[in-house]
């Protein structure tokens, strides 16, 4: 998958896991720049599992992108609100 497509999967999936965590502290563009990690690492963790990560921009992709970038947007702002 080329870098644009994980570029565009980050930009949605973290647009959406701002919707889901809701937190305070963390804007829109960190969000966005956080779900860029949390398709990489989405990715990584589907294909270690199932098999098959991200494959393009398609429903599973996102989905696993989501995911990813959930968890990447949850553990950011447990540790930076923490302080």
């Amino acid at each position: 998958m080329g870098v644009i497509s994980w570029i565009i999967l980050g930009l949605i999936a973290g647009w959406l896991a701002g919707f889901f965590v809701n937190k305070p502290g963390s804007g829109v563009l960190m969000n966005i720049a956080l779900g860029v990690v949390g398709a990489v690492v989405g990715g990584i963790i589907a294909g270690a599992i199932f098999g098959t990560g991200v494959t393009g921009i398609n429903i599973w992709s996102i989905i696993v992108s989501v995911i990813g970038a959930v968890v990447v947007v949850w553990i950011y702002n447990a540790v930076v609100l923490r302080r």
